[in-house]
Order: structure tokens, then C-alpha cells, then sequence
């Protein structure tokens, strides 16, 4: 009888409630109708599902060509002229959907990276020194609730004059991107992780005092295992934020990732752009689900006490 009960609250419950869901989508689908026709429902989104893999293939079949054109003109270039040094030119087609997806995710990732980089050190110190916290705490509390909106122009001006190269490793469109995401997903990274050392058991902090720690090995070996659940915390606030805002910094620096697909599919305006968007918004809300679900499994991988 548990084992049924622990069942049905793994599979029955949360099919019964996608059920519902998708039932309530389907009646208020049917029931807007935009200039651009019906709201598109669970069955137009799912063939824009199709039609977008078939999209990816028919491209991938494109540059397939495209590079045995290539090389077989360069081969018959060399059997006349074994001198001639052949050129390979990469591909220049559209990206795809699933193209989009993978350019998005290496995006946050990085932001979030780099995000993680400055603010689990910096939390660190504040934890450990209060007045630290005191002279930094005011400037977190001041930028913490600036939107992504009014970064990216400061650093799309910044990056603009800064970044100058004739052959850039990345596109200035990636690192204006990555950079709003780290700006605006620092801030909880910090701020739990501040609070998760400053609230360490006294019992631990007088341990490492009879055993005369040295700084690195007292964060090593007290510090870190203590407030890892803080932090971790700290880190999926964070990720969900570097997500929310990496797709309006992608609509704005026009990043070949997700926000851009929204974003010209918006502009577009054809009868199954609104299906498209949709499409988009299911596979943002799942991707941010299942990076949710990393960083707690990885939670669980690194705590002591797991």
C-alpha cells in the first residue's frame, strides 16, 4: 500500500495535473483569436515541434552538400594544380531551432559560470568578515534589482570599446549576452552564500580554533562543508535568473540563441509564428526545469551529509 501511494504521487498525480492543464490550454486556446488567427494550442505546438526537427535536418542535409561541393571542387582543383593550396570555407546557413538551443545553453552556462566564479569567493569573505558585509552588503542591495533591460546597453557600450578585434574569438552579440546574464545572477549567489558562513555552528568555529587551522584549511574543512547547502541554494536562484534573463538579452543583442528566435518569429507575423513562440516557451520552461534538477542533483553529489 506505500509502495502504490508513492506511486501515484511519482506518475498519477502529475499526469492527471499535465492532463488538466492541457485541457484548460485547449478550451482557452480555442477561445482567442489574435490578428494572426486562433491561439495555437497543444496539437499546433506540437506539429511546429515537427516542423522545426524537420527544419534541422533539411539544413544539416544543406551543409552536407554544401562541404562535398567543396571538396570535391578542391580535388579536382589539386589533381590540375598540385601547388594549389585549398580553402575551406565553413557553412553559412540559418541557424536552427535545435542550433538555437544549444547556443543558449552555452551562453548561460558561461554567465553563470563566470557569475559563480566571483560570488561564491566574495561570499565567502563576507561571511567570514562582518565588516566586509557591512561596506558591501549596500551596493548588493542597490544593483540586485536592476533589470537585464538596463544593463545590456552599458555593456553593449562597454563591450563595443573594449572588445575590438578584425577576427574575434566569440561574437561581441555572445559576450554582451553572457556578461548581462553574470550581472544579473551574482547577486543571490552572494547573498546566500554570505549568509551560509556567517550562520555556521559555533560548535565547528571552535573546533577549528583548539585545532589552530590555518585560513585555507579552516574554509577547506569547516567552511564549505557547513554552508554548501546555502550556497547551493544561492546557485539555483541563480541559474533560474541567468535563464529569465538570457532570453531578453538574447532578443535585445540579438544572440543567435532562443531569445532571438522568439523574437524574429514575433517579427515575422506569419499564421504559425504564434505556434512557433509557443514551441519556444515549452522548451525555455523545460530546459530551466531540467537545470534546476542538475544543480540539485550535483547538491546532493557534493554534501557531506548525502
Amino acid at each position: 500500500m506505500v509502495k502504490m501511494a508513492e506511486l501515484s504521487k511519482v506518475i498519477l498525480l502529475p499526469f492527471i495535473g499535465i492532463a488538466i492543464f492541457l485541457s484548460i490550454w485547449t478550451v482557452t486556446a480555442n477561445s482567442i483569436d489574435t490578428s494572426l488567427g486562433k491561439f495555437p494550442g497543444p496539437v499546433a505546438v506540437v506539429t511546429q515541434f515537427e516542423n522545426l526537427y524537420q527544419e534541422h535536418v533539411n539544413e544539416r542535409e544543406k551543409a552536407q552538400a554544401f562541404f562535398e561541393r567543396q571538396e570535391t571542387r578542391n580535388a579536382a582543383r589539386l589533381a590540375k594544380d598540385p601547388s594549389y593550396e585549398a580553402k575551406i570555407r565553413g557553412y553559412t546557413g540559418k541557424e536552427t531551432f535545435w542550433d538555437q538551443i544549444v547556443t543558449s545553453l552555452v551562453t548561460v552556462m558561461s554567465g553563470f559560470i563566470l557569475a559563480a566564479v566571483i560570488a561564491i569567493p566574495l561570499g565567502i569573505w563576507m561571511g567570514l568578515s562582518r565588516s566586509l558585509q557591512a561596506a558591501i552588503n549596500p551596493i548588493i542591495q542597490i544593483f540586485k534589482p536592476v533589470s537585464p533591460l538596463a544593463w545590456l546597453p552599458l555593456v553593449t557600450m562597454v563591450v563595443s570599446a573594449v572588445y575590438v578585434s578584425p577576427d574575434p574569438i566569440v561574437s561581441k552579440s555572445f559576450i554582451n549576452s553572457m556578461l548581462t546574464v553574470t550581472l544579473c545572477s551574482v547577486w543571490p549567489m552572494i547573498i546566500n552564500t554570505a549568509i551560509g558562513v556567517s550562520s555556521i555552528d559555533s560548535d565547528l568555529i571552535n573546533v577549528s580554533k583548539v585545532l589552530r587551522l590555518s585560513a585555507i584549511t579552516h574554509v577547506q574543512k569547516i567552511v564549505l562543508p557547513a554552508s554548501i547547502p546555502m550556497i547551493f541554494t544561492g546557485m539555483r536562484l541563480s541559474l533560474g535568473v541567468a535563464w529569465m534573463v538570457l532570453i531578453a538579452a538574447e532578443m535585445l543583442a540579438q544572440n543567435p540563441g532562443l531569445g532571438k528566435f522568439v523574437w524574429d518569429e514575433f517579427q515575422n507575423g506569419s499564421s504559425d509564428s504564434l505556434a512557433r513562440i509557443m514551441a519556444a516557451v515549452v522548451v525555455i520552461g523545460f530546459i530551466g526545469f531540467l537545470l534546476d534538477r542538475g544543480i540539485l542533483a550535483l547538491q546532493r553529489w557534493v554534501s557531506w551529509d548525502q
